[in-house]
């Protein structure tokens, strides 16, 4: 608008470092169709986040890859020996993945149907032991592999609808249910769904809370956050040295550890968040040289700067 082309209004993006939370489609893994890693990958690959981000979010977003993006928490390169100390007692139960660079979510060719990525898929299905018969994918037992991605609104169509159709082409039955508000609370809480979306947020300084959301107790727990059903001694473990963590280093490294045990489970189908603060203002202030740590420091730390007004043509 005018204001914006005479450079009176400035569109900015700021950066911050608040939490970002977690945001994805969570894999139900009391559903014996996704018990399989390979299984839950599979389906993974079908997701073409770049094509996603490009045709439908103006490639606005950061593909989220981490359970704790954006903070010192998120793990990076290989487990350091702090990391090593408390993952080294479950190495007999948990993914060689664990001990080596963090996973992170396939990078496509931003088709919309990456056939690389595709293939792949078909190869850990078939490792897993599925079948492809006609147009159907049968797992194991020789039952389809069908997925319902269960919403209550219709939001997130413009992105399932193409993942449903990569699935398809690999003989997955997959579809799409919206249902009422009451409904979906019912079924989220007694956790009949195959897939489904869910944003939470997140702490930079998190303790306690986590074990609601990923320990084994919750997982039998009617209406707890664990929708993934995670329920791993590991994860158990860390979860309890992250509560009674007494300083700053020993949480940081106990969800470090954390963070590489869950994404190495591809419990969820990572999706994606904003890096940045996007504001528009007039150009009527002034801040300090330097912002606040964990926030944009937007409007707070802002003071009305009399001569930019005037040289706009604005009244305080």
């Amino acid at each position: 608008f005018p204001a914006v082309k005479e450079g009176r209004v400035i569109k900015e993006e700021l950066p911050g470092r608040a939490s970002t939370g977690v945001q994805g489609w969570h894999f139900n893994l009391r559903r014996p169709q996704f018990k399989d890693a390979r299984v839950r990958e599979a389906i993974i690959n079908c997701f073409d986040y770049e094509w996603t981000n490009k045709n439908i979010m103006y490639s606005s977003y950061t593909r989220l890859t981490s359970y704790f993006e954006n903070s010192d928490m998120k793990a990076v390169g290989k487990p350091g020996p702090e990391e090593l100390a408390l993952l080294e007692p479950f190495r007999d139960r948990l993914s060689p993945e664990v001990f080596g660079e963090p996973w992170v979510p396939p990078v496509s060719d931003g088709s919309g149907s990456d056939r690389n990525l595709l293939r792949k898929a078909d190869e850990l299905l078939r490792a897993a032991g599925c079948k492809r018969e006609g147009n159907r994918m049968l797992l194991p037992d020789g039952k389809p592999l069908t997925i319902e991605f269960l919403d209550s609104s219709s939001v997130m169509q413009p992105h399932t609808e193409p993942f449903i159709a990569n699935l398809k082409k690999l003989g997955i039955e997959a579809t799409r249910r919206v249902v009422d508000t009451v409904q979906y609370k019912r079924r989220m809480d007694n956790f009949d769904f195959d897939v489904a979306s869910s944003a939470r947020g997140g702490s930079l300084t998190p303790g306690v809370e986590l074990q609601n959301v990923y320990s084994s107790k919750a997982a039998e727990t009617p209406g707890s956050r664990n929708l993934e059903g995670v329920a791993h001694p590991a994860v158990d473990h860390l979860l309890d040295i992250i509560a009674k963590a007494d300083n700053r280093a020993r949480l940081d490294v106990a969800c470090r550890a954390l963070d590489r045990v869950l994404r190495a489970g591809r419990y969820m189908i990572p999706m994606w968040y904003v890096s940045t603060s996007r504001i528009a203002h007039w150009d009527v202030f002034s801040r300090p040289s330097t912002a606040p740590k964990y926030s944009t420091g937007a409007p707070a730390t802002w003071w009305w700067d009399a001569d930019k007004a005037k040289k706009i043509g604005v009244q305080g």
